[in-house]
């Protein structure tokens, strides 16, 4: 289980820019809408979680001492859980998630970027 992370503190490490933000929805959602600054490394399907982990981790996430929050639509969904767990044995050593996922972001009236 990855140490979690509310929405007031990822909104306050995202203004002051002190952390990575991973999405792990797949790409067409990522593009629909992410949070601001998000990189996307796709968890769904979860059997090919570790892989797009290992595909795109050394070019979106250089800084293995980086400090990584890692999202998905809300609760119930687990792609956060299958990459963060695969950031977490690759070597990345401060990875947190967000659990409650984009659909709270956006509930509590915060803005989403697209693209």
């Amino acid at each position: 289980m990855l140490p979690l992370i509310t929405r007031d503190e990822l909104r306050n490490g995202i203004d002051a820019g002190t952390l990575v933000v991973v999405d792990t929805m797949p790409v067409a959602y990522y593009e629909q809408e992410h949070l601001p600054g998000a990189v996307n490394i796709p968890g769904f399907p979860y059997e090919q979680a570790a892989g797009f982990t290992d595909r795109y981790a050394p070019d979106v996430l250089p800084d293995k001492s980086a400090e990584i929050v890692v999202y998905c639509a809300n609760v119930p969904c687990r792609n956060s859980e299958f990459v963060g767990a695969r950031l977490r044995e690759l070597g990345y050593a401060n990875v947190r998630e967000y659990r409650e996922g984009i659909e709270d972001w956006v509930s509590a009236g915060l803005a989403t970027t697209s693209g």
